[in-house]
């Protein structure tokens, strides 16, 4: 009976950490926003989430992929291009993408005769989309989807190269996303204004650059995911550094 009990409670554990796609990290993206805002910036999103933060609203993006109503926005999470071709050179996907995602996302926020319902969805998407580009698969491959096909074990669980970075790695640590926005790297502000005048094609092509390093890098066996982790992981945390800093000086200029 013990034993049932325990092989359970394993496999529910294992379940719920599963469903968790990518939350942690889109909600650390949201809670590194939420701290570089300006006061102005701050009061507007407040009225206009309802009192909601960036980070309970930063996976909004994602919960709508169970209602029918919103597949035509599945496309807007990610750019699958080859490995020797730059935004804008290959054929854009006509339902768009996470570039023109952000875009018509700021777009919507900018234009005053936007209603009140379109604020708050395109906000709550911006949110998510900005965190989404920081994952560098989400700019991967359209041969293996973003590294969705490319399979691989992760201490002992069966995965792809996409999952290891939207969450496996990160859960691997066993850190909340308070935690895992307490401990991100340190920078100045010299470096911080650096990060957040960067065009979006820029975060783009870095995305892309970082995906193609990773693909000649992969955790293959068990003693590689070690290394794999230690080699990567202050990679990740700068990732979710550069989105939330970036997001933030979307938000505050267009709410200045």
């Amino acid at each position: 009976m013990n034993f049932l009990l325990t092989t359970l409670i394993s496999v529910f554990m294992g379940l719920s950490i599963a469903n968790e796609w990518g939350q942690t990290g889109h909600r650390t993206v949201g809670l590194v926003a939420e701290q570089h805002l300006t006061k102005k910036a701050r009061k507007a999103i407040d009225k206009l989430l309802e009192g909601e933060s960036l980070a309970y609203v930063s996976n909004y993006g994602d919960d709508i992929k169970s209602d029918d109503r919103y597949n035509d926005f599945y496309s807007w999470h990610y750019i699958n291009l080859p490995a020797d071709r730059r935004y804008g050179e290959e054929e854009p996907n006509p339902k768009g993408d996470v570039y023109t995602a952000i875009n018509r996302s700021i777009a919507v926020l900018r234009d005053q005769n936007s209603s009140v319902e379109d604020r708050q969805f395109y906000l709550k998407l911006l949110v998510h989309f900005i965190g989404d580009l920081h994952q560098p698969m989400h700019v991967g491959r359209p041969e293996d989807r973003g590294g969705n096909d490319v399979s691989l074990t992760w201490f002992g669980k069966k995965t792809n190269l996409h999952r290891i970075w939207d969450s496996d790695m990160i859960d691997s640590y066993q850190l909340s996303y308070s935690e895992l926005a307490q401990n991100l790297p340190k920078l100045s502000k010299q470096e911080i204004t650096k990060i957040q005048n960067q065009p979006i094609i820029e975060w783009v092509h870095e995305s892309q650059d970082l995906a193609n390093t990773l693909y000649d890098d992969l955790p293959e066996g068990r003693s590689k995911e070690y290394r794999y982790r230690y080699r990567y992981f202050d990679t990740a945390r700068m990732q979710l550094l550069k989105g939330g800093l970036r997001l933030a000086a979307v938000l505050n200029q267009i709410f200045k």
